[in-house]
């Protein structure tokens, strides 16, 4: 019987990489808190549904609230922040390794706002993670030119700090409520900020094809409900810290994706540098025998 504490981890990390391919589809027909917007409202839309379906309870006011809050950081700013820079014309490798900080910005947060004890080989490891992030994004880098700038920069940083911000905010405040009314709000509160956003920076224009409603159709069922409930037990279950360390994988995964779907080169490099970030994550997520052991006898 397959450990739901090895799948769930392997699972989310190849269903959050298909997002950087479902933004690739998406992001030359419409404008980035456009399609945010719409996505979020189908998500809001469809979870709607589910509400009477799963029997998902209420969390209350309170709860409420830093659940739309952890979703305006988690998914509009996020989002919005490396959708927005790319599509200005930061390279997808720059902004990848940008985005490869979040696991240690994320642990840095743990450690000093809900007090998770970062231990020296967890660092070791987030150290080793984002080595192998940047080998696996290094052919991208001779892509760099005007593109990179300081507004464009600023932006993927930006980004980062939110989704750990918000990984964060969701642990220590509605770890616990049911998850359904949770995601619930959270894209509620991410809808209303991406709409907003969208008037004041955008033209709102779509290009109805099939590619766009491919990535649309993907990122509302597998990204916005499938990964993010994934996502959501991850951080509920454990160390918000051990949880972002997964995030170095996805380049890598993504990496793969690239290739079987869109020809993109894959040499020996990086095939080496997927091997580091691999130990790096193994490092950094990896429990004491202690707790192994006891986390093994309770799923018996």
């Amino acid at each position: 019987m397959l450990n739901s504490t090895r799948v769930i981890p392997a699972l989310f990390v190849v269903l959050w990489a298909t997002g950087f391919i479902g933004a690739r589809y998406a992001m030359p027909w419409a404008e980035p808190f456009t399609f945010l917007w719409v996505r979020f409202a189908l998500s809001f839309a469809l979870l709607l549904v589910l509400v009477p379906i799963l029997g998902a309870k209420p969390i209350g006011r309170r709860n409420a609230m830093h659940a739309s809050i952890a979703g305006v950081l988690m998914h509009t700013l996020y989002l919005g922040g490396v959708f927005w820079a790319v599509k200005h014309g930061l390279p997808a490798g720059f902004a990848g390794l940008i985005v490869g900080l979040q696991p240690m910005l994320t642990a840095v947060m743990a450690g000093a706002f809900i007090g998770e004890t970062v231990t020296r080989k967890h660092w070791f490891g987030l150290v080793v993670g984002l080595v192998g992030v940047a080998i696996v994004l290094s052919p991208k880098f001779n892509q760099i030119s005007g593109g990179v700038t300081m507004a464009t920069v600023g932006a993927a940083t930006f980004a980062v700090i939110a989704m750990s911000a918000g990984t964060v905010w969701q642990k220590h405040f509605v770890s616990r409520a049911d998850l359904v009314t949770v995601t619930l709000y959270q894209y509620a509160g991410g809808w209303l900020v991406a709409f907003c956003a969208s008037l004041a920076f955008e033209n709102q224009e779509f290009t109805i094809n099939g590619e766009l409603v491919f990535a649309m159709a993907w990122l509302v069922l597998v990204l916005s409900l499938g990964a993010i409930f994934l996502l959501m037990i991850l951080i509920r279950e454990g160390e918000v810290a051990k949880v972002a360390s997964l995030f170095y994988l996805v380049p890598a995964v993504t990496a793969l994706l690239a290739w079987l779907l869109f020809g993109e080169t894959l040499n020996l490099v990086q095939l080496a540098g997927m091997a580091i970030t691999t130990f790096g994550v193994a490092l950094a997520t990896r429990k004491p025998p202690d707790q192994a052991s006891a986390t093994a006898s309770a799923s018996r």
